[in-house]
Parts: structure tokens; C-alpha cells; sequence
């Protein structure tokens, strides 16, 4: 299985409900803009977070960060493959390129 997800496939994944969608950034980056739908999972907090946010280890997961130069949504994807999860896949594009083909994201304070 590959391991990205190109941006017409995550806008199915996320508009059929079948990925959790995780953006591996601080909490004021998620604040300040995010994908729709998508958690909050910052690297310095994926071990503590992720057993709670995505319990099914055969969840389908996408991570994604800010942009192509950004490797926070590889390195998510790694250590969540390390703790057992098997089937993780990466957005490289991140929020940059989702928002420059005018996509619509959220805003606001993660839960």
C-alpha cells in the first residue's frame, strides 16, 4: 500500500467519513486553520494522545502538516506505525496545498 494520500483522495476519505484525519502541529497552528473534521496530534504529545484519540489500531489514519517542506506529518506517521497502527498514510501537500485549491477549512479552539 502507498503511503500518501494525493488531495483528491482525502477529500473522499474525509467526505465518506472513512480516514481519521490527524494534523501533526502545535495546537495554535490547528487553531488558527485546519481540515475539515480533522483531530489535533502534536508530535510532542502522539504517544500520550494517540491510544486515546484512534483506539483501533486498524483505523485508517491520515497525517498530514503545513506543507511539502514540513516533515511533522512523516514523522507522525512513522511513530504511529511504531506503536502498532497499520494503516497510516501521510497528505505531503499538507494545509498549504489544500488551501491554495480552495478547499474549505475550520477553524477554533481543538478539543
Amino acid at each position: 500500500m502507498a503511503h500518501t494520500v494525493d488531495r483528491e483522495e482525502l477529500k473522499q476519505l474525509i467526505a465518506r467519513g472513512e480516514a481519521v484525519v490527524l494534523e501533526a502541529l502545535p495546537a495554535a497552528h490547528f487553531d488558527q486553520a485546519h481540515l475539515p473534521g480533522a483531530v489535533n496530534l502534536p508530535l510532542d504529545e502522539l504517544d500520550d494522545l494517540a491510544p486515546r484519540l484512534v483506539p483501533d489500531k486498524g483505523q485508517a489514519i491520515v497525517t498530514y502538516c503545513s506543507n511539502t517542506a514540513c516533515s511533522n506529518s512523516e514523522i507522525a506517521a512513522q511513530r504511529l506505525r511504531g506503536l502498532g497502527y497499520r494503516n497510516v498514510r501521510t497528505f505531503p501537500g499538507g494545509k498549504q496545498d489544500w488551501m491554495e485549491s480552495g478547499l474549505p477549512v475550520e477553524a477554533g479552539v481543538h478539543a
